[in-house]
């Protein structure tokens, strides 16, 4: 992990008036990424013991369904959680690099609000829709 020296201020909120991607912006993304990755870590153990927990063996057809179910879904959730880890990293290491904040298509600004809403986007809004409207016009062959 990079030690950095940007002091941020507990109350800061990137905003559009300041010029992008600063030393202030960076950080204050950098931690929301770095907190977001921790929450998932420890919700993914959590699951992870819960699955270790109990097992299968119910004498009810139908406790023992609703069981595999639930520990079903649990797999599930871990696995969205891993490839969103997997994002999170790689927004950390477009951080480094200095890329982050930038559409990997356009090399426009993504946007504070956008990076504020969805702080792993590597597209600008109009790279994004385009993106989708063309998924759903493979998707609809």
């Amino acid at each position: 992990m990079v030690e950095t020296s940007v002091i941020l201020p507990p109350d800061y909120k990137p905003s559009a008036d300041e010029e992008y991607m600063n030393e202030l912006q960076l950080e204050y993304f950098r931690r929301k990424l770095e907190d977001w990755k921790k929450s998932l870590v420890s919700q993914s153990e959590d699951t992870l013991e819960d699955l270790r927990q109990g097992g299968l063996n119910q004498p009810d057809d139908i406790d023992r369904a609703s069981l595999e179910t639930d520990k079903a879904l649990d797999l599930r959730t871990k696995d969205r959680a891993r490839k969103l880890i997997s994002k999170i990293n790689d927004a950390l290491k477009r951080i480094e690099d200095g890329e982050y904040g930038y559409c990997e298509e356009t090399g426009e600004p993504i946007g504070i609000e956008r990076l504020e809403a969805r702080p792993v986007a590597t597209l600008c809004l109009e790279a994004q829709e385009r993106h989708e409207r063309m998924e759903k016009t493979y998707s609809e062959d």
